[in-house]
């Protein structure tokens, strides 16, 4: 019987070097790879050994017939993925591990950050080269997008963090954490300790939606909505309030479904999650019964990804809609089933009157071709999102219907309508994308196009908010591809100071900075309250608590 990739795949690829008869796929050297769900196998090839079932980071590998309930479309999915791409599984040409010259000697590399991006970076660093990293994140704690971005109720996609674990605690690496660069040190003063730099920063900022009334109280951006469920220590405990009944998510990607699944899930199911406790007890509380995910274009132009939408629909006891419009009508039944707009196909068309309290029990709205246009307020807080009907050009862009406006009570609106990064300062930032400047994973000077020697990006600080967590181990392959070549090349600068002088630094400009000792206290600490109440782990929730677990070691 052959294996299904499942919902929770973080297409990181670790499967596909594992196979021995090349049937996932796409594979990182095709075209499709990092732009796809999902992988794929191929059951007609698949000979039933396993083994990309073992290597996978995420458990997302099963064999079709232990697949149950929801999951059982998954094996379609597989299967059906091969009728659009045919593919005869020949091997390409070998590829092999980069390594450096011994005369080169031993470089010392900065990777800034510790999520997905600096965790693949380091681990392909360690693996080809004897580099000595100094990893430095701003936060008490590791892991960025995969302990403050990834949905509690996603519990196997954390698991990738495992995969990380050798590489935070190889005795080749020094970890400093609480330690912000731009604030506490500059990038001036890395370059001086090291012979590169790998910026692995992330798209911290949100993208605004430039409307009136944006910054009212109750009008919240995406990140810190799911940072304040994550229990990320920038984010307080009473930023999220949850007492109105109507919440709109203004935005229908992978993260909007996110904020709408947890919103309306039981919370007797997010008890058994890493979910931060205060956002379990304001979910306890909650009067939210209504959820309507607003898009300006139409189903076919959806954001999402076919797992996560599959899997907002067997929510129990949450009905799933859409609103009921014409063009939204003609654009379902119009659509092939595997489309986005297909994946509608059978869902309930509604009239929503979003000027009324919303209806018996809990469901979520699918409202399309509506372009937020002003938040109002009452009180001093969201009360209302006056939208717009949109109509589609021939280019697919959404113009405004002149005339046709409503307004949707709220006391809650959350925008997810993407990231952006922040500058960071010594380094040239790229406003239009809104990345550091960069060419390969090289940041260069915007004006010139030069390299800045010792410089590197990788993540969605280097190509934008695009690709899931798998999708940074090829970008990190690419860029440190890049660093070996000016190693090799010689063109990397020679540091004035070396490892030692580095940490008398930290320690001066930042006495209460964390390394791996305090961090092992501090996941001890955390996973023995998570096994006090039947949890993987409880976390600490301030900057304040992390500090005083790591002292506990």
């Amino acid at each position: 019987m052959a294996y299904a990739i499942t919902r929770t795949c973080c297409n990181d690829a670790s499967c596909v070097s594992v196979c021995p008869v090349n049937c996932i796929h796409p594979t990182p050297d095709e075209p499709e790879f990092g732009s796809t769900d999902m992988l794929y196998i191929d059951p007609r090839a698949c000979i039933d050994c396993g083994a990309c079932a073992d290597a996978c980071p995420v458990d997302a590998v099963f064999p079709v017939d232990r697949l149950r309930g929801p999951d059982v479309v998954f094996g379609d999915l597989n299967r059906d993925w091969y009728r659009d791409h045919p593919n005869d599984h020949a091997w390409g040409a070998p590829s092999f591990p980069r390594s450096l010259p011994g005369e080169l000697g031993t470089l010392r590399i900065a990777v800034v950050g510790t999520g997905p991006s600096a965790g693949y970076t380091a681990q392909e660093l360690l693996r080809c080269t004897g580099a000595e990293l100094t990893m430095i994140d701003r936060l008490p704690v590791t892991g960025g997008l995969l302990r403050h971005g990834v949905a509690p109720d996603h519990q196997s996609t954390k698991r990738i963090a495992e995969s990380f674990a050798s590489v935070f605690h190889d005795p080749r690496l020094r970890m400093h954490l609480n330690l912000d660069v731009g604030t506490d040190v500059t990038h001036e003063e890395l370059a001086a300790h090291h012979h590169a730099v790998v910026y692995a920063v992330g798209a911290a900022a949100d993208r605004r939606l430039g409307v009136p009334g944006e910054d009212l109280p109750g009008s919240l951006p995406a990140t810190a909505f799911v940072r304040w469920y994550n229990a990320d220590p920038t984010v307080p405990a009473g930023t999220v309030e949850l007492s109105a009944e109507r919440v709109v998510v203004v935005g229908n990607g992978n993260v909007a479904v996110d904020i709408a699944r947890i919103l309306l899930t039981d919370p007797d199911r997010l008890a058994a999650t890493d979910i931060a406790d205060h956002a379990l007890a304001a979910l306890r509380r909650s009067k939210v019964r209504e959820v309507v995910l607003l898009a300006r274009r139409g189903p076919e132009q959806a954001a999402w990804s076919r797992p996560e939408f599959l899997a907002l629909g067997r929510l129990p006891g949450v009905e799933l809609v859409v609103e009921d419009h014409p063009e939204v009508r003609a654009a379902i039944e119009a659509a092939a089933p595997d489309s986005r707009a297909g994946l509608l196909a059978g869902l309930p068309l509604v009239r929503h009157d979003g000027g009324a309290e919303p209806g018996p029990g809990r469901r979520i709205v699918l409202r399309f071709l509506s372009a937020p246009v002003e938040l109002t307020g009452e009180d001093g807080r969201v009360s209302g999102l006056t939208v717009e009907r949109t109509a589609l050009t021939a280019d697919g862009e959404p113009l405004g219907v002149a005339g046709e406006m409503d307004t949707l009570r709220a006391g809650l609106v959350v925008r997810s309508i993407g990231h952006r990064g922040v500058p960071l300062p010594g380094l040239p930032f790229d406003e239009r994308t809104g990345t550091l400047a960069q060419r390969g994973g090289r940041v260069v000077d915007p004006a010139t196009g030069r390299a800045l020697p010792g410089a590197y990006v990788v993540g969605w600080a280097k190509r934008g908010p695009s690709g899931g967590i798998g999708a940074n181990r090829a970008c990190a392959r690419e860029t440190v591809d890049a660093l070996l070549d000016d190693a090799v090349a010689r063109v990397l600068p020679e540091p004035s100071a070396g490892r030692a002088e580095f940490e008398r630094l930290v320690r001066r400009r930042r006495p209460d900075a964390v390394g791996l000792k305090e961090l092992r206290a501090v996941d001890r600490a955390e996973r023995e309250r998570g096994a006090a109440q039947g949890r993987p782990r409880v976390k600490l929730a301030t900057v304040a608590e992390l500090l005083a677990a790591g002292r506990r070691r």
